[in-house]
């Protein structure tokens, strides 16, 4: 029995650590970058981290998702989300659905007159998102606040957003 349950110990130790290299090696080496339409559609947009990818593996044990997430992120650096800054935006959402996102709700009718350059889109079916505008007005982030607060929602835009004029 004794001998039975050492060499089950040694093969499981085997694979933790084939696991643990495998792991390192996914999370070592950067994925090839996507479009951000690509991974708009694999379902990651905004400004993710590559270290919340690595956060991520740790609790998901789907290697192609992870590979995923590592080809849509954008590197950690000091300061480096902190220079980020958009001209205005739009927030999208579908009327039918705002019953579901009180915050945004909220947001709306009671915050949004603080910030003129940001605009209310209505459009079926989408999900609660802020789209980031550059100094022409074109497109350049798109971070879904499905699950934002209020709050979280206020403190971006005052963090994040400068009218053109400001910058």
């Amino acid at each position: 029995m004794q001998r039975r349950e050492r060499e089950r110990e040694r093969v499981m130790g085997v694979i933790q650590v084939a696991l643990l290299c495998f792991v390192v090696g996914v999370l070592g080496a950067k994925a090839e970058q996507l479009s951000t339409k690509e991974c708009e559609n694999l379902g990651f947009t905004g400004l993710a981290l590559c270290s919340d990818c690595r956060t991520l593996a740790e609790y998901v044990k789907d290697q192609e998702l992870v590979s995923e997430c590592l080809s849509c992120c954008t590197e950690d650096s000091d300061d480096a989300m902190s220079k980020v800054v958009y001209s205005g935006a739009v927030l999208e959402v579908c009327m039918r659905k705002l019953v579901f996102y009180p915050e945004v709700v909220g947001f709306i009718e009671e915050e949004k007159d603080q910030f003129p350059f940001v605009k209310v889109q209505y459009a079926f079916n989408s999900p609660p998102k802020l789209i980031m505008l550059d100094d022409h007005g074109e497109q350049k982030e798109t971070i879904r606040i499905d699950n934002w607060k209020r709050e979280h929602i206020l403190q971006f835009l005052k963090e994040k957003v400068k009218p053109s004029s400001d910058i």
